[in-house]
């Protein structure tokens, strides 16, 4: 019996009340034709009602590929768990996403959680376990002594819980079932037979599939192609048809945003090097040829979202990965993908030229493992005491992503962002840096906003490494706060640095190096970097 339907039938019977789950990673892997029906069909008869919705990744771009804000409807969400959240400003229509709009008004409970544990809470939904027990997260804005993870006040419930095991302590995330799950493949025979073979990424999909199993769901799967029964090899094959009980075909599906389809996203041919765009001589470029020279080679480099993110074009650019050298610096993110380069912006998340690929839950066991010794990630706020904030700021309410299980468990960190924010303009060529206007927003802060990881604390008990590289100056993270090691040339001290901090570092070196010319100088005549932080 074939179990191909279209989007509307299936999503017709979830009822009032039900936990839906689904997949995607941006606009990566977003079944945005299902989520699109649930929207409607609410929108048309006003059911089902009072939702709960779990997305371990922030799910859409809230523009063309909408996915989470297609079921961003008062009435219809109740409830929202998520690992990320999306906010850009749509240029067609000025407006932010509706999601946001209702987290921000409180019209919807709203929690946060870090991806690891949303993706390995799936493990325990679909073994029946009571729950999910870690140490990520601790002393972290998911702690309950700090939040518990809740975005809005509507958000009352003990979703995160903290316990004592032999007298250490855990964060305790209790499961409940999953009443439908939305995923997505690349394709699908008549008995529902999946294979990702021309995805870029799997993420939640097969965890998404087996928790709502375990838990007497239904599992959707979107797919672009339908084929015939048997006709790829079992090890094709990553979930059998026995876990799926409908699918939708969606042969016009975006790969992401603003790629329709791309087979070197998932090495289905190789782009050259040389084809690549390097990014703009920018603040933001500036930042990532310092970070850059953290990178070592041989060294597992984990990259999250943001400012970091332009390191291996520079590196690509700069010849680094000349001559075959590529495979000398292995780099994946927190989405499974590995080697090959990492893209940033919208196209962040999936690798180009990939070697291999991991599911979401499998990375964030290598991700809680250790093996990532490296990260480069960006930053919203810094404080005084060590404390990180990339998770909710001003009007933004981003949550973590991965940044927590990556902090937490790399050996070496190198935060990337500008010094300010709003309005930041700088001039730089011929080796040196003026800030032309300065940003409205201080991003060193007395105490941040919400703490999305004790960046001192780890440097003092479990002996990290730690950078903040900004394009006017460098910090080392101690134990006791942040001790200032570099400086851009033609940047005053005092008006520029000192001046544009809400705390004073620890420690000034002495004498104060200046950060190398070379950074400074654009591979053509200079021009202004005026491009805003990526926090």
């Amino acid at each position: 019996m074939s179990k191909i339907v279209d989007a509307a039938a299936a999503v017709a019977d979830i009822p009032d009340g039900a936990t839906v789950a689904s997949v995607g990673v941006i606009g990566w892997i977003t079944p945005d034709a299902v989520l699109a029906a649930l929207g409607s069909r609410f929108a048309a008869t006003g059911a089902p009602r009072d939702l709960t919705f779990y997305f371990p990744c922030g799910t859409g771009d809230a523009m063309g590929i909408k996915g989470m804000d297609h079921v961003a409807r008062e009435g219809l969400m109740k409830r929202i768990v998520s690992g990320s959240f999306i906010n850009p400003v749509d240029p067609a229509t000025g407006r932010r996403p509706e999601l946001m709009r209702l987290i921000r008004e409180n019209r919807i409970e709203a929690w946060s959680w870090p991806i690891g544990a949303a993706m390995h809470w799936l493990r325990e939904v679909a073994r029946k376990s009571p729950g999910y027990i870690t140490r990520v997260g601790l002393g972290t804005y998911a702690d309950p002594r700090h939040g518990g993870g809740r975005f809005t006040a509507r958000a009352t419930d003990d979703l995160i819980r903290l316990i004592e095991i032999d007298g250490e302590q855990f964060l305790f995330y209790p499961t409940w079932p999953i009443d439908v799950a939305i995923i997505r493949a690349a394709s699908a025979d008549a008995a529902g037979n999946l294979s990702w073979e021309d995805e870029p990424l799997i993420s939640s999909s097969i965890a998404l599939a087996l928790a709502a199993r375990a838990s007497g769901g239904r599992v959707i799967a979107q797919v672009r192609r339908i084929l015939p029964e048997a006709s790829r090899p079992a090890t094709a094959v990553r979930l059998p048809g026995v876990c799926v009980d409908a699918v939708v075909v969606d042969p016009d599906m975006m790969m992401t945003t603003d790629v329709a389809y791309e087979p070197a996203y998932f090495s289905g041919r190789r782009l050259p090097l040389a084809a690549l765009k390097a990014p703009p001589f920018s603040v933001d470029r500036i930042i990532a040829n310092r970070v850059a020279a953290e990178v070592r080679p041989g060294e597992l480099a984990i990259y999250g979202f943001g400012a970091a993110t332009d390191v291996p074009l520079v590196m690509a650019e700069t010849g680094r990965f000349d001559d075959g050298r590529l495979a000398d610096y292995p780099a994946t993110t927190e989405h499974g993908a590995y080697g090959g380069i990492v893209m940033p912006g919208w196209q962040f998340s999936a690798n180009l030229n990939p070697d291999a690929l991991l599911d979401g839950v499998t990375q964030f066991d290598a991700i809680d493992g250790g093996l990532c010794r490296f990260a480069a990630l960006s930053f919203a706020e810094v404080d005084a005491a060590g404390c990180v904030n990339v998770s909710r700021f001003g009007a933004a309410c981003p949550g973590a992503g991965g940044f927590i299980d990556i902090a937490h468990n790399a050996r070496r960190i190198v935060l990337a962002g500008t010094f300010t924010t709003g309005g930041l303009r700088a001039e730089a060529g011929d080796g040196r840096l003026t800030i032309a206007n300065e940003g409205r927003v201080r991003k060193f802060v007395p105490a941040v906003q919400s703490v999305t990881y004790r960046l001192a604390e780890g440097v003092a008990r479990r002996g990290q490494e730690a950078l903040i590289v900004t394009e006017r100056a460098v910090f080392r993270v101690a134990a006791d706060g942040l001790e200032l090691i570099e400086i851009a040339p033609g940047i005053d001290l005092a008006r520029d640095v000192l001046g544009q901090m809400d705390f004073a570092p620890v420690r000034i070196a002495d004498p104060l190096p200046r950060m190398d010319a070379a950074h400074f100088r654009a591979p053509s005549p200079p021009v202004n970097a005026r491009n805003e932080a990526t926090a």
